[in-house]
């Protein structure tokens, strides 16, 4: 009898394993937007971001494996990257240049709270390796979780500390701006999705992000696709060669296509083994955000910078996705990526020493 009872109950079971690769995408193309809208609704920034990355992670757990293709995560990059260079106005290095106190000490206690606290996580053994470093690092979380490989870490853990910290940075800014008596910025609903533009400036745009992607990725510069990208489209912007337009549909299958690329990397393993050490690693993200946002306060002070034009500059959260939740904030996007261009600059460079640093440090004191 009980045994009888067992056998529906698993047949009512979904088991996407089991689905065709059509059907899977299928369901988590739904998903995705099932969570989208959701996310929308609440004024949360970067939905179109988080919603199909928390739907991929939970087509991973279920057992659903998929693979994004990489031509799509890279191209999705250069999408990215040329967004970030048209939001940027050409004098930003300037900007850089002629405030270069303010940025090297948001630079600086940025990057020592957050070598501090992953240092603290891999000497507590919470995590294997680099991966707790690396994962703790306050740069373009996609570069970081990329690059992360390449030095001995668990590029899937470092995305699970990487992602987390953009959720929870996506959820405190958007609390912020409404105690700021700011705002979330225009929903989906409200957009125009399909604006009457000209097609050619569209296909030039496509293309270029594209070339620039691809000799990011041909050259071997760690983010290329999307460094290269943005360093072209802001020479371009600069010199008026060609106007970037990008259309609202383009940006929202990008920043889907970036979620699908870190989500569909998980395996329910790796998902249970997240679950068992999130409560650490969250308070451990709380407890960065928490810093960033003193180093915030102290901005906000010395430099007169509004509050959430101060939060966003200092996130931990990664430069691209703080992009996306800048545009749709109406801060001041220039110094936000200012400063969040130095320091992905800096841990770039000095990244991969701080982490062999860090780490040759936790042996020691073993």
């Amino acid at each position: 009898m009980q045994e009888g009872r067992k056998t529906p109950d698993r047949a009512w079971r979904p088991r996407p394993g089991g689905w065709p690769p059509a059907a899977r995408w299928a369901v988590l193309v739904a998903f995705s937007a099932v969570l989208v809208v959701a996310l929308e609704s609440l004024h949360l920034p970067a939905a179109l971001l988080l919603g199909p990355m928390a739907a991929a992670i939970a087509m991973a757990a279920a057992g659903g494996t998929l693979r994004l293709p990489p031509p799509a995560f890279v191209a999705a990059q250069g999408i990215v990257g040329l967004m970030i260079a048209d939001n940027l106005p050409a004098s930003i290095f300037g900007e850089i240049l002629g405030s270069w106190p303010i940025f090297l000490a948001g630079t600086l206690s940025t990057v020592v709270a957050a070598s501090g606290l992953g240092w603290l996580m891999s000497r507590g053994r919470m995590l294997p390796g680099t991966t707790a470093i690396w994962g703790s690092s306050p740069g373009a979380a996609a570069v970081m979780t990329l690059m992360s490989e390449s030095y001995g870490a668990d590029m899937r853990l470092v995305a699970i500390m990487q992602y987390l910290r953009v959720v929870c940075c996506a959820v405190i800014a958007t609390l912020v701006a409404r105690l700021a008596g700011g705002h979330a910025g225009a929903s989906g609903a409200q957009m125009d999705w399909l604006p009457d533009l000209p097609w050619l400036p569209v296909l030039a745009t496509f293309a270029l992000a594209q070339a620039c992607a691809w000799l990011g990725q041909r050259l071997r510069i760690p983010g290329g696709a999307l460094i290269v990208p943005l360093a072209i489209g802001l020479a371009v912007k600069t010199t008026d060669l060609m106007p970037i337009v990008l259309p609202p549909w383009l940006l929202a299958l990008s920043y889907a296509l970036i979620g699908w690329g870190i989500g569909t990397r998980f395996t329910p393993e790796l998902v249970a083994h997240a679950g068992r050490i999130l409560p650490r690693v969250l308070a451990f993200s709380l407890a960065l955000i928490a810093l960033c946002g003193v180093f915030a306060m102290g901005l906000v002070f010395v430099a007169d910078i509004d509050p959430l034009t101060a939060y966003l500059a200092t996130s931990p959260g990664g430069a691209d996705s703080v992009a996306i939740i800048a545009a749709s904030t109406g801060v001041d996007i220039s110094f936000v990526m200012a400063m969040q261009i130095a320091r992905f600059l800096f841990v770039l460079l000095a990244g991969p020493a701080i982490a062999r640093l860090l780490s040759r440090s936790t042996s020691a004191a073993a």
